[in-house]
């Protein structure tokens, strides 16, 4: 939690209620800063968290990296796209959006026609596997604020996000 202050400069509700078990804070911690050291630029690696934020509906998870990317000076249209769960006009970034979902839908499974689509956007191999653990650091996230209701803190509340009803 430390390094959490550290980094964010304050500790929020939801990392202080993650913290009730700190082998999973820990095990988060580590498997994201792992995922924060790959080869993935910054802009996919938000794409593909926010992703996985929207699809599991963790809306403490979407206003953070709302926040994030905003921080990032990242297109409004860009995120509004992320936060509805709708295509970008990005091919590059569409095509880890859409990899992203792939994956999860398939369990990993996905097609060689899926596949070679992701690397004809210029990804790799080590790239697919990069986003199996985003997935991973991300599923851990999104799962645990759920569980325990993570609140928004003041910081988050501009960013706030309710998914939507199909």
């Amino acid at each position: 939690m430390d390094a959490t202050v550290r980094n964010l400069g304050h500790l929020s509700p939801a990392v202080a209620r993650l913290a009730s078990s700190p082998h999973l804070l820990d095990g988060f911690l580590k498997v994201s800063g792992l995922f924060e050291a790959t080869t993935l630029d910054p802009l996919a690696r938000e794409v593909l968290i926010l992703t996985v934020a929207t699809r599991n509906a963790c809306h403490i998870c979407v206003a953070m990296h709302t926040a994030k990317l905003t921080g990032m000076d990242a297109d409004a249209r860009l995120i509004a796209a992320l936060r509805d769960s709708r295509s970008l006009d990005d091919e590059r970034l569409e095509a880890i959006r859409v990899f992203t979902l792939a994956v999860l839908e398939t369990s990993g499974a996905v097609d060689d026609a899926t596949l070679q689509d992701f690397f004809a956007r210029g990804y790799t191999a080590q790239n697919a596997l990069e986003v199996v653990l985003g997935i991973g650091a991300y599923t851990l996230s999104t799962l645990a604020n759920r569980l325990v209701q993570a609140p928004l803190d003041d910081r988050l509340k501009p960013y706030a996000w309710h998914p939507q009803v199909a």
